[in-house]
């Protein structure tokens, strides 16, 4: 993959991706002060079922991934992705009173579903966005700081939901109205210290961004992108299972939730580094050693049943995420057309989001059948099998990065 651009890489990154960034942090704070809370809020206060947790959990997530591909596409004709993007952050962060204010669990369930189509409007766009404003020798550094950053809010969140559940004596109500501050917050930074590029003028916005033309326009290498990341998902089912491993060890329940905010340490920490060192080596390199570590978690998890091997399987898992998130986002902006941006990421997360339920579908029923060896066990196989393919095919990612 072509290096670039070593003066872009001493001028440091521009302050619209710091403050994409500080955006995505801080709606990421304000959604896992809501999320880590919700489950136990339906059941224990208005008496929803676990099935109805489920289903309100399962819907959400389908509705984000599926809406998109769409915003992604709409972003691409309308030539303009902050539009759209601050729209998807005001529509999550003017929904989150919803929450306290709910008096049933229908009211919730239309919050988190409108919440979630937010989500979903934002997403592509957003990352578009990014790869508009940064330099081309530093998309890497780019995606891996506004990774960084909003992982951080996905532990700062959680973390702020139990503190303030102990400072308010088991307060639902007053932590989800804590929650919309940040909220009104990351809107008001993307509504107004966001500087979105002008278009180039020699490029026309998409006609179609969504009928075969289009989809032949984003060519080999990014389908190449999206098969990759298709396998990588299948090797990474849900951090579900890095809980319910913890829990099998024996880990006391009030601990449990560590585990995530130290996997989401370790993930914060490696996303911005990652995705600078990616920007001057070769990024399929630091994809492999992605999921080097993910074997090496898999086999730490499967294989020792205890605090310290559990502790070594999170932190490796962390690194893996590190490692390949980021770097994919910047992938997908190598090797997408500029028009096409917004759907291309669209697709990407469209796919791999699918690949990521039947991942943790199929890790679920080997939890049932085998117990939680298998599942590591058979993880480890696929990452193994995804090394692989991306040692045999990894040339075909190179591309000549896109303006």
């Amino acid at each position: 993959m072509t290096t670039t651009a070593p003066n872009a890489a001493r001028a440091g990154l521009p302050r619209g991706i710091w403050v994409l960034g500080f955006v995505s942090m801080l709606m990421d704070i304000s959604s896992e002060m809501i999320h880590a809370l919700l489950p136990v809020y339906l059941v224990t206060v208005l008496g929803a079922s676990t099935l109805t947790v489920g289903f309100i959990e399962g819907i959400a997530e389908a509705t984000a991934s599926i809406t998109k591909i769409f915003s992604g596409a709409l972003s691409d004709w309308l030539g303009r992705r902050k539009l759209l993007a601050a729209l998807g952050y005001g529509l999550a962060a003017f929904t989150k009173p919803l929450f306290p204010l709910a008096p049933s669990v229908g009211w919730v369930v239309a919050a988190r579903f409108i919440d979630r189509v937010g989500k979903g409007i934002r997403g592509a766009p957003r990352d578009a966005l990014v790869a508009d404003i940064a330099p081309i020798g530093l998309r890497g550094a780019s995606f891996g700081l506004r990774q960084s950053l909003d992982t951080i809010g996905a532990f700062l969140g959680p973390l702020a939901a139990i503190s303030l559940m102990w400072f308010t004596a088991d307060n639902f109500t007053a932590v989800f109205w804590v929650a919309v501050l940040p909220a009104l917050l990351s809107f008001g930074l993307i509504a107004f210290a966001v500087n979105e590029p002008e278009p180039d003028a020699s490029r026309e916005p998409a006609k179609n961004p969504l009928n075969l033309a289009a989809m032949r326009q984003l060519g080999m290498v990014y389908w190449r992108v999206v098969a990759v990341g298709i396998v990588f998902t299948l090797a990474r089912f849900s951090e579900a299972f890095l809980i319910l491993r913890a829990q099998n060890i024996g880990l006391n329940a009030m601990w449990v939730p560590a585990v995530l905010v130290l996997m989401n340490i370790v993930y914060a920490l490696s996303a911005y580094p990652a995705g600078v060192l990616s920007d001057r080596i070769s990024r399929t390199g630091l994809l492999a050693l992605g999921l080097v570590f993910l074997a090496g978690a898999d086999l730490a998890l499967a294989l020792l049943p205890s605090l310290a091997g559990l502790a070594l399987g999170v932190v490796l898992w962390g690194l893996h995420m590190g490692l390949t998130q980021g770097l994919f986002s910047a992938l997908v902006a190598d090797t997408a057309p500029p028009n096409l941006r917004g759907t291309a990421f669209g697709y990407f997360n469209l796919l791999t989001g699918i690949a990521l339920l039947a991942a943790s579908v199929i890790a679920g029923a080997l939890w049932d059948a085998f117990g939680p060896v298998g599942t590591f066990l058979a993880g480890l196989g696929f990452a193994l099998v995804a090394l692989a393919g991306l040692l045999v095919i990894g040339n075909g990612l190179s591309v000549e990065r896109k303006g």
